[in-house]
C-alpha cells in the first residue's frame, strides 16, 4: 500500500520506535551516536570506583551493627565484622538499664526545636538580604558570613558566660538559645529568593499583601526543596553536637543521646557492644531524616546557587 510523503516521517518515526530505536538518530536505545565500547568501559569504571568507595564509607557502620549484635568477649576480641553468635542482649540492656529512652527524648526535642526556629528565623533573615533594600545591606551580609569562618572554641567562653547570665545553664534552653539562627541556614535561603521571579511578589503587593504576607503566602510555599535542605543540616548538626552539652548540662536528665553515650565509657573499661548499639540506634532517625527529604536535600543544594 503506497505511503502519503507527508505521512512518511511519520511512518518511519513509528518504525524506528518499534525496533527499540532513537527516532531522530536511529541509534538504540540508551546509546548516544558517537560513544561506543571505551565511553562504555569508561563509564563501568567510574561506576565500580564509586561503588568500592561507598563500601569503604559504609564499613565503619558495618562495624557498629556487627559489634552490637556480639557477646561482650566477642566485642573484646579485635576487628571481626561477622559476630560468631549474633544477639540481641546489648539492645535489651541500654533500653531497660540505662536511661537511653530519656536520652533520646531530650535529643529530639532539641533538634527539633533548633531546626523549626531556623526554619522561621533564618527565613525572616534570607528575604530580608534577598528583597529589602537598607543601609549597609551588603556589608551586614558580609559580616554574618564571616561567622561561618570563626570556629566555635573562639567563642564558646562567651557563649557560655551569656548563657550563666540568663539563668539556662543545665536546662535545654542552654542547648537552644545560642543556636535559634544560623549564618549557613540565612545565605542558602537568601540565594534560593533571590532565584525566584520577582513578579509574583510585585503582583502580590498590589494586590495588598504586605511583606510577611508575601513571605508566608508566597515565597516559603515555593521554597520547599531548600527548607528541607536546612531543617536536614540543621536537624543533623545539632542532634550530633557533643561539646556544647558537655559544658553546659551537668544533671543527667538533661543530657543529649549523644553526651549520654559517654555513660558507656569509664576510665578503666567500656562497654563496646553497649556503646555500639546505643551508637547504632541514635543513628537510625537521622538515616530516616535524611531519606525521607533526600528528594527535597538535593533539589535544595542544586538551585540555591542559580542566582547570586
Amino acid at each position: 500500500m503506497a505511503v502519503d510523503k507527508e505521512a512518511a516521517p511519520h511512518v518511519a518515526t513509528i518504525e524506528r520506535l518499534a525496533r527499540g530505536e532513537d527516532p531522530a538518530s536511529g541509534a538504540p536505545v540508551g546509546e548516544i551516536p558517537g560513544r561506543g565500547a571505551g565511553y562504555r568501559a569508561t563509564k563501568l569504571l567510574v561506576y565500580t570506583l564509586l561503588v568500592l568507595l561507598a563500601l569503604l564509607y559504609f564499613v565503619p557502620f558495618f562495624w557498629s551493627v556487627s559489634t552490637s549484635l556480639k557477646t561482650i568477649p566477642e566485642s573484646v576480641q579485635g576487628f571481626d565484622l561477622i559476630p560468631n553468635h549474633p544477639t540481641l542482649d546489648a539492645y535489651k540492656e541500654v533500653l531497660t538499664e540505662f536511661n537511653f529512652a530519656r536520652y533520646a527524648a531530650n535529643s529530639a526535642f532539641m533538634a527539633t526545636s533548633v531546626t523549626l526556629l531556623n526554619l522561621f528565623l533564618c527565613s525572616l533573615g534570607g528575604y530580608a538580604f534577598a528583597r529589602l533594600r537598607f543601609p549597609g545591606r551588603e556589608v551586614l551580609f558580609i559580616l554574618v558570613l564571616a561567622t561561618l569562618m570563626i570556629p566555635f572554641q573562639v567563642i564558646m567562653i562567651p557563649t557560655f558566660i551569656i548563657v550563666r547570665k540568663l539563668g539556662l545553664i543545665d536546662t535545654l534552653g542552654a542547648l537552644i538559645v545560642p543556636n535559634l539562627a544560623g549564618a549557613f541556614g540565612i545565605f542558602l535561603l537568601r540565594q534560593f529568593f533571590r532565584s525566584l521571579p520577582i513578579e509574583l511578589e510585585e503582583a502580590a503587593r498590589i494586590d495588598g499583601a504586605s511583606r510577611l504576607g508575601v513571605l508566608f503566602k508566597i515565597v516559603l510555599p515555593l521554597s520547599g526543596p531548600v527548607l528541607a535542605t536546612v531543617a536536614v543540616i540543621t536537624f543533623l548538626w545539632t542532634w550530633n553536637d557533643f561539646l556544647w552539652p558537655l559544658i553546659t548540662i551537668y544533671n543527667p536528665d538533661n543530657m543529649t543521646l549523644q553526651l549520654g553515650l559517654t555513660t558507656f565509657q569509664g576510665a578503666h573499661q567500656t562497654n563496646t557492644h553497649l556503646l555500639m548499639a546505643a551508637n547504632v540506634m541514635s543513628v537510625i532517625p537521622v538515616l530516616f531524616l535524611f531519606f525521607v527529604a533526600q528528594r527535597f536535600f538535593i533539589r535544595g543544594i542544586a538551585t540555591s546557587g542559580l542566582k547570586g
